[in-house]
């Protein structure tokens, strides 16, 4: 299974742009543009899994899920947080989740 980082250089490639062009078009929370060596350190996993803020740019100019990236990144979607749930409406999930997840691997 690839890395968060392997993903985010993977698909970068795959369409064909540069880590500065890529690093020019998504934005900080203050507008300005990423730096190349932020996103070479993203790739190269050297970094924390950015914010939700930048993942999302990220999902979109690579045309990748957001859900795949968060759950790459270890990280729960912002519309299903925990404290939203009680605890065994979590589990139930998680366990629709795996057994999903089994069935398309057979």
């Amino acid at each position: 299974m690839l890395s968060f980082g392997q993903v985010i250089a993977e698909a970068r490639k795959k369409k064909g742009s540069s880590q500065k062009d890529l690093a020019m078009r998504i934005k900080k929370e203050d507008g300005a543009p990423i730096s190349p060596q932020y996103l070479n350190d993203i790739e190269r996993d050297r970094r924390n899994p950015p914010s939700e803020f930048i993942l999302s740019q990220i999902a979109k100019e690579l045309n990748l899920s957001l859900d795949y990236l968060q759950i790459l990144a270890g990280k729960v979607p912002e519309d299903i947080q925990v404290e939203q749930y009680k605890p065994e409406e979590i589990e139930a999930a998680i366990l629709a989740f795996r057994r999903t997840l089994r069935k398309a691997g057979e």
